[in-house]
């Protein structure tokens, strides 16, 4: 225990051990940058708490000096959420000590799991325990469950599963003042009152940092498909998906659309990545689950592949023979992003909008910008499925990228104003954090916004939990 009197530093080290508090700029360096490096701040310190209590003491001892905190979990975040400022006033929290999977309810279909627990993990329990938890996304050996819910990440499953806020029935939270919210409830009824987990799912830490959640489980899948579908534009895939959903119902997983450019990138950066298809304008690749054994999953993807062919929606299509056949697959879908960047800076969007709209929007936005910036080069995929598009520009060939980037801003006005119209979203899954602060104060209506702020006041009414994200 600290002494009376003792300075900041002190006392959070007696509440998480000396080694747990790092202030030297080496050491603090991880944690004060984001995935993209597009924001670099300062830390004060970066505290490493190992349990909800130690956090709940840390949050006391930073709310009684008035130092604002910023929760981090595997800091893979896209819009510089976990990201402190430049003041070097804040101090970080990271969580991922906090890792232990608490209690696995099989009967319940249920696991209470701590928030610095990889997403990769909670999977590999669930495995463990017969049973299966479908959040998936590209970073998931290192991003974190509490970082996933907090950010409400979406990923390549949310076609069947829904988004993280559809796969958490409780949270446990430590509030602004230090107090510790207890809501791990495993219930799928609970109507008893406002549901208050979902103010601080998807909060992005503005309102109380997550620190333990109840997550819902599901029966393993007994047999897998896995197909590559190359097909001549988007209002084709659109067709496709309309198709498949008729043939395979709610066997059908992921749905995610890929352009032949965003392909070509994956490839040149992942040169031992396979190339199925050659030379066709747009790709689909489709995840089918199936829980039931013994069902004939790959026949049936096969024969509703041959019928959407017969009637012209599909040009050709692969279906995975083995295990590693449908990770490499879903390698080429899943380093696009890798790709991008190791090609260096381009001007990147999270847009969803309903799946009918999709089309036209594509179009009017490639006229626009072709308009705009002549011979800008577009990498599209994203989870067609559920409607969530990243929209993606690089520079024209011989433009330097950073004088391309000086662009963003028309870039983005047209984009998402656009968006807008279709009455969509300008983040579908990555959030608002200090990137599109912005763009929330032009789409959201006077009333959403007032409602937030209300929020914000209501639950930290100092501003202290992760100053300058969101709002």
């Amino acid at each position: 225990m600290a002494e009376p009197g003792a300075t900041l530093l002190a006392r959070l080290a007696a509440a998480v051990g000396t080694a747990n508090v790092l202030t030297a700029p080496l050491d603090t360096a991880p944690y004060v940058v984001d995935w993209r490096d597009r924001f670099r701040g300062v830390a004060r310190a970066v505290v490493r708490p190992a349990s909800t209590a130690e956090v709940a003491e840390v949050v006391r001892i930073c709310a009684g000096d008035g130092v604002a905190i910023v929760p981090q979990g595997g800091n893979t975040g896209l819009c510089g959420g976990a990201t402190p400022l430049a003041t070097g006033n804040e101090v970080v929290v990271a969580l991922t000590r906090m890792n232990r999977v608490r209690s696995i309810d099989g009967d319940n279909a249920t696991m209470t799991v701590e928030a610095g627990a990889t997403l990769a993990a909670v999977q590999q329990a669930a495995t463990d325990a017969g049973l299966y938890f479908p959040l998936s996304l590209a970073s998931e050996g290192s991003c974190t469950i509490g970082g996933n819910l907090s950010t409400n990440a979406g990923g390549t499953a949310v076609l069947r599963f829904g988004n993280a806020r559809d796969l958490a029935l409780g949270v446990e939270v430590v509030l602004g003042d230090g107090r510790v919210w207890d809501g791990l409830r495993g219930l799928r009824k609970d109507n008893t009152g406002y549901d208050l987990k979902q103010l601080f799912i998807g909060g992005e830490g503005t309102l109380g940092i997550v620190t333990a959640m109840v997550l819902k489980l599901f029966p393993a899948p007994a047999a897998q498909a896995t197909a590559l579908a190359a097909v001549d534009d988007v209002k084709h895939a659109v067709g496709l998906l309309r198709r498949m959903k008729e043939a395979l119902g709610d066997r059908l997983t992921g749905f995610e659309l890929m352009s032949d450019f965003a392909l070509r990138l994956s490839r040149k950066h992942q040169p031992q990545l396979p190339d199925p298809l050659p030379s066709h304008p747009w790709y689909v690749l489709l995840q089918v689950d199936e829980s039931a054994a013994a069902t004939p999953v790959a026949a049936r993807v096969e024969e509703a592949l041959a019928a959407a062919a017969e009637g012209a929606l599909v040009r050709d299509a692969t279906v995975a023979q083995s295990r590693e056949q449908a990770a490499k697959l879903w390698a080429l879908r899943e380093n696009i992003s890798e790709a991008q960047r190791r090609e260096g800076p381009n001007i990147k969007h999270d847009i969803a909008l309903p799946v009918s709209a999709i089309p036209a929007f594509l179009a009017c936005a490639e006229n626009e910008l072709r308009a705009a910036l002549p011979g800008v080069q577009f990498v599209i995929f994203g989870h067609l499925g559920d409607g969530n598009l990243h929209y993606n520009l690089s520079p024209p060939a011989g433009v330097d990228a950073q004088d391309f980037l000086a662009n963003a801003a028309t870039v983005n006005r047209i984009v998402h104003d656009l968006v807008q119209g279709a009455r969509g979203s300008f983040s579908a899954e990555h959030g608002i954090g200090q990137a599109k602060r912005a763009e929330l104060i032009r789409y959201k209506s006077e009333i959403e916004l007032e409602l937030m702020r209300r929020i914000k006041t209501a639950l930290d009414p100092r501003g202290l939990l992760n100053p300058g994200k969101v709002l």
